[in-house]
């Protein structure tokens, strides 16, 4: 009688239980396991410039002799995405206004010695001018996908004003081929996921205990509760107006969440998410376009966060935010959201740097810290899915949403 073969999504979870029952039992020796999921995560990473770069030439050079076609998708992607993290903003700002978790919540001394993560004030002109690389190599060595975004795009566009012929041809043919051989390199490092997965929840159960939660439950509670309303009540109807099959599309993306989840990483998650909705039916081009532009502008489950936090710092500190104050708070985070691609510990930078534009105290930065891998776990998660839903919304409005392959999952 043939046995049944264990599928990558049932080993990832087999190896999520054993993480957090050796986090739990061996809470010291666990944390000798982090230079395992550290790996694991480099070897994700080091195949992102190459993927993102050469899927961005292919979807742009490799229909030269369409780019309006190029820069009709571009227009649909930027206003799709700020019609999305607008109401993200909002449903943060409704729920933490609804369940005030910073009430009665005691922000620590001033004087405390955890160090702060920055707290310049986040401007345009610095988001615009951190968007273009001065050096293609240092963008590369950093892993700056907004950076890198930006040299894939002007460099398509130079190549697509090449005269139809060997230069041309060449020079697509190779990022074609770069493509191919990085989603089978993305197939083998994948092969390594349920050992890094289980590594990084030992990790994480053994530092911070399962008690973490406690004294900060009710800011916790209040953004998964958030994240989840916002799945049902904006992404559902989107992907329901968009005719796209629900069902399968979780399906298609399980592996993927999973892994952003556990190892709080969108980058971790890039690759597979790409490779998962071209196999949905996403046409390359698309995909290779808008997942890498919305990493950088369309960070619904960050941006949710920023909002939440934003307002329980305010809560905590005693400060009460007015409509209108809490209205230039959300102008505010709408703009400086779109930079968070690229900056070292995003969120907690640019979580600081509103703080200081509204005069509270950084100290609430500190506070939240302490449960922010938890809550990352979540808004990573729907980073993920709000922008794999964007590429299949896109495909659905240029009308080339084709059927899922039978098998999704490898």
């Amino acid at each position: 009688m043939p046995t049944r073969k264990i599928s990558l999504t049932q080993w990832i979870l087999i190896s999520m239980v054993v993480g957090v029952a050796v986090g739990v039992l061996f809470p010291a020796e666990s944390q000798h396991l982090k230079v395992v999921s550290n790996i694991f995560l480099r070897l994700i990473k080091c195949l992102l410039v190459p993927l993102v770069f050469g899927t961005l030439v292919v979807g742009i050079a490799g229909h030269a002799d369409d780019l309006k076609t190029v820069g009709r998708l571009a227009f649909k992607s930027i206003v799709y995405f700020e019609i999305v993290t607008t109401l993200a903003l909002l449903v943060g700002l409704a729920a933490v206004n609804f369940t005030r978790p910073g009430v009665g919540v005691i922000l620590p001394p001033r004087d405390s010695s955890v160090a702060k993560p920055p707290a310049e004030k986040i401007t345009l002109a610095g988001i615009m001018e951190r968007a273009v690389p001065k050096s293609f190599f240092e963008a590369a060595a950093a892993n700056d996908v907004l950076q890198v975004v930006c040299f894939a795009i002007l460099f398509a566009i130079a190549l697509a004003q090449l005269p139809a012929g060997a230069h041309r041809h060449t020079m697509v043919a190779f990022c074609e081929s770069l493509t191919e051989v990085m989603f089978k390199f993305v197939g083998v490092v994948m092969k390594f996921a349920p050992l890094g997965i289980g590594a990084a929840m030992a990790y994480a159960v053994g530092h911070s205990g399962l008690a973490v939660l406690v004294g900060l439950a009710k800011l916790v509670l209040t953004l998964y509760g958030a994240l989840i309303a916002f799945c049902l009540l904006v992404l559902l109807p989107v992907a329901l107006w968009a005719r796209i099959p629900v069902v399968k599309f979780l399906k298609a993306i399980r592996d993927p969440a999973i892994l952003a989840f556990t190892t709080t990483s969108s980058d971790a998650a890039l690759p597979d998410a790409m490779k998962r909705m071209i196999a949905f039916g996403v046409p390359k081009r698309i995909v290779s376009f808008v997942m890498p532009l919305g990493y950088s502008f369309n960070l619904d489950g960050s941006t949710l966060y920023l909002a939440v936090a934003s307002v329980f710092v305010a809560q905590a500190a005693g400060v009460e935010l007015s409509v209108g104050q809490q209205v230039a708070m959300m102008l505010t985070l709408m703009l400086t959201s779109k930079g968070m691609a690229g900056i070292p510990r995003a969120s907690q930078v640019i979580l600081a740097g509103t703080l200081v534009t509204f005069d509270l105290p950084l100290e609430g930065v500190v506070l939240i810290i302490s449960v922010d891998e938890l809550m990352d776990m979540a808004r990573t998660t729907v980073n993920l899915a709000g922008n794999c839903l964007a590429t299949a919304v896109m495909a659905r409005w240029e009308g080339e949403l084709s059927s899922p392959e039978e098998t999704v999952a490898p």
